[in-house]
């Protein structure tokens, strides 16, 4: 199968996801304010999604490694999840007290989180490590596009169909299933196949790779890069969540916005992302993704402490048009960069899901971060303070380009001696 033709599928899977993702996300707090007044209470439950996410993707990206049927390693847990999930994401308008509304809450949080890392491990199942930034920017600009979907149905739809609203992310998610499955097999992958061949070469001696022992190994190997990497990660996570969740009441407090002007603040951001996505990952094979990592979070960092000395509404919006286009050189090319240091095809799925999990832990702790330092000493330099935390990122970035080119001129210097 081409390229080209495994992308489409898998940013095909990925949109179909994320679109009952995005729509869960609009109108489940709706639901919930039906039955609780508290805006605490609702942001918590919102977040169960998140908080299962964090035992859940590695588990089931390193239950997925261990996996082998004639189908492969994703795809029969992609079969049964993808469809459970949107059957279950049609009850949420249907429940009638908040108990209920929680069980369905919790159910599709559940099976939605064992299928999101699935279908992300397909990219360096299927693609070689120089094409899989441009397979990943494909994958990103469909699920970016899922936001506009979910506001599409909510905007045209909800007000006048509130149930039936439901049923269209299910059934998008329905019709991606079948195309999937009618077309994929992971057991076709090269990533799969040079699995089997490992454990093939390894005897009796292979044995399944617990995530215990692949999480220990990042601490334990003398090798830092994959450390370092997730550490950046967690740093740039925190950087980019605190600028998204925190921009609105930044909009009001130091700008003296209105609640929908400061709301907008990041529309155009969002389009710059989506047309800077494909060319970073060109970028990043001509140039080496670390390097393009590094330059979109100075990019980041740059654009928000400029906005933090032209502070007006045109100037905030300038502003995080660039650094969306510095953010998506760091989105495209991080977990693909990770995937690339692997110590084997074997554990893709676990290192997809140690990536989210390190992304979300960056999107907890990064709002609150800041948001404690504005709460010591004012609104007035938030922009500023988010371009500090990935100034941060920038530093490790830097030591591990240098641990990067060291392991290849240690690489180069074996090769030479073994001719």
């Amino acid at each position: 199968m081409s390229n080209r033709r495994i992308t489409f599928f898998i940013a095909l899977a990925l949109f179909a996801q994320e679109s009952t993702w995005n729509f869960y996300d609009n109108q489940v707090p709706v639901l919930l304010r039906e039955h609780v007044a508290s805006a605490a209470l609702v942001g918590a439950l919102m977040g169960m999604d998140n908080l299962l996410g964090i035992f859940i993707q590695p588990w089931i990206g390193n239950r997925s490694d261990n996996t082998r049927t004639r189908w492969g390693r994703r795809i029969p847990y992609l079969a049964v999840g993808m469809p459970l999930a949107a059957l279950v994401f049609v009850l949420l308008p249907w429940t009638t007290s908040l108990a209920t509304l929680v069980v369905v809450m919790f159910c599709y949080a559940l099976i939605a989180n064992t299928t999101r890392p699935l279908a992300e491990s397909l990219v360096p199942d299927f693609l070689p490590p120089q094409r899989r930034s441009r397979a990943n920017a494909v994958v990103k600009i469909a699920t970016a596009l899922t936001i506009i979907v979910a506001s599409l149905i909510s905007l045209l739809v909800v007000d006048e169909h509130p149930r039936a609203a439901f049923v269209i992310p299910s059934v998008i998610m329905l019709a991606a299933t079948f195309v999937l499955l009618a077309n994929v097999r992971d057991s076709r992958s090269p990533a799969y196949q040079a699995a089997v061949a490992e454990e093939a070469s390894a005897g009796p001696a292979a044995v399944s790779q617990p995530l215990r022992q692949i999480v220990s190994g990042l601490f334990t190997d003398q090798d830092r890069r994959r450390l370092l990497l997730l550490l950046t990660v967690l740093l740039f996570g925190g950087a980019w969540f605190a600028s998204r969740s925190l921009i609105t009441p930044y909009g009001m407090e130091a700008l003296g916005l209105s609640r929908g002007d400061a709301g907008g603040l990041t529309l155009p951001s969002g389009i710059v992302y989506m047309a800077a996505a494909y060319p970073a990952a060109l970028l990043a094979e001509r140039f080496g993704r670390l390097r393009i990592i590094a330059v979109g979070i100075t990019v980041f960092a740059v654009a928000l402490a400029a906005g933090a000395i032209v502070q007006t509404a045109t100037g905030t919006v300038v502003a995080f048009c660039v650094a969306s286009a510095g953010a998506a050189a760091f989105t495209i090319n991080a977990a693909v960069a990770l995937w690339n240091l692997a110590p084997s095809s074997r554990v893709f799925g676990a290192y997809t899901g140690l990536y989210a999990v390190t992304w979300y832990l960056g999107g907890f702790g990064g709002p609150a971060l800041i948001g404690g330092v504005i709460d010591l000493v004012g609104w007035d330099g938030m922009l500023l303070y988010i371009a500090v935390l990935a100034l941060l990122a920038m530093l490790v970035v830097v030591r591990l380009e240098r641990l990067q080119r060291a392991h290849r001129a240690k690489r180069a210097d074996t090769l030479m001696e073994s001719e």
